[in-house]
């Protein structure tokens, strides 16, 4: 598995468009890699951003169909269907997905040949796929799921497809490691890393939730190429990086709520601290408590000395109360709590309490 792949990122992007081009990246760079990754989507493929990989890859079928739209030159995806394709497309079946996931996370141990399956599903859906597909990482299949859009970001599309809950199931699924990036290269990062994790016997499952969300890459402020650039890589694979120096109070960001933590750490002359897994946070607090066989470096690079900490993200609020726990510290959990609502996403911010001023104001409280 490569560590990363050529791509610069540069400009605006978010994590979900991210997904769409790393499959087409490795299907490129990493063709021996890419020829045992298998994609499954109910119904969602377009949306999740996977037609560019369906374009190469093409539509898994009993045998070779015919495609009726192969002459519409306005078509963004060629739906070529034939015993060779590695997209499997189930239609609205979320349950049937993760069922197949499991099935195809465990031909390493049955057949000896390991498959990189990833199913992409709407986020508020991995509740309804939730217990089919941890049944699955328990008969031992490693898969990756992913959840896009995410949170409160999707509210444009209405209340009902923002997921709140999410955060918190990824972490506490054993057996498998939950994701949540900024920013597209610490995406790349993790997810090559994820890959790497499947079909194999000491291997793991992962969560990713990510977002429709433009996020100016700058922001990341990824160093270049030495040994800085592969400290901030081995910080992302260990949960997270410090982002902003500062001073009086700690915020900590996840995902697409991270710009609104710069802004008010500006504001406040705040350190900023970028978390791509919490899930892995919280395991090197058990480890440091001696309850879990984990590593707890990464605890003293991002919390060295007790300060107050403001924790936001788009999900509810009490996914990263565990970070009181590092040293005792006050702390002030932002996030989602209520049902969503339909609307521009700075109104909503604002509605839920994760924007840059909310953030302010939960800081100054804490003095």
């Amino acid at each position: 598995m490569p560590a990363h792949l050529g791509r610069e990122h540069i400009g605006t992007g978010s994590t979900q468009q991210a997904l769409g081009r790393l499959f087409v990246d490795l299907d490129h760079d990493a063709p021996e890699v890419s020829a045992h990754v298998v994609t499954v989507a109910p119904d969602v493929a377009s949306s999740t951003n996977l037609g560019g990989w369906i374009n190469r890859s093409g539509i898994w079928s009993i045998g070779e169909r015919i495609d009726w739209f192969a002459d519409d030159s306005d078509t963004l995806v060629r739906w070529r269907e034939s015993d060779h394709g590695r997209h499997v497309e189930l239609g609205i079946a979320e349950v049937n997905l993760v069922g197949l996931l499991g099935e195809l996370g465990a031909t390493w141990s049955r057949a000896g040949r390991p498959l990189l399956p990833v199913g992409t599903i709407y986020d508020p859906f991995v509740m309804r796929a939730h217990e089919p597909w941890s049944f699955g990482i328990y008969a031992g299949g490693q898969s990756i799921l992913v959840g896009t859009p995410s949170g409160i970001t999707l509210g444009p599309e209405g209340g009902a497809h923002q997921s709140v809950v999410t955060p918190s199931v990824g972490i506490e699924q054993p057996g498998c490691v939950a994701w949540e990036p900024a920013f597209t290269q610490d995406f790349e990062w993790s997810f090559l890393h994820a890959l790497g994790a499947l079909g194999r016997e000491d291997g793991s499952s992962a969560y990713f939730r990510l977002s429709t969300r433009p996020i100016d890459q700058a922001l990341a402020q990824v160093p270049p190429e030495g040994p800085e650039r592969e400290q901030r890589r081995a910080d992302v694979l260990a949960g997270g990086y410090r982002l902003r120096e500062g001073e009086g109070v700690t915020i900590v960001a996840v995902g697409a709520v991270v710009p609104e933590a710069l802004e008010a750490g500006a504001e406040l002359g705040a350190e900023v601290i970028c978390l791509t897994s919490p899930d892995l946070v919280f395991r090197a607090l058990r480890a440091r408590a001696g309850l879990a066989d984990a590593d707890h470096a990464i605890l003293e690079r991002l919390f060295p000395a007790p300060r107050p900490l403001v924790t936001v993200l788009d999900g509810h609020p009490h996914s990263l109360a565990f970070l009181a726990g590092v040293h005792g510290a006050p702390i002030a959990c932002l996030g989602v709590a209520q049902f969503g609502q339909s609307g521009d996403i700075a109104d909503l911010y604002r509605h839920h309490g994760v924007d840059a001023e909310t953030i302010v104001g939960a800081a100054l409280d804490l003095g």
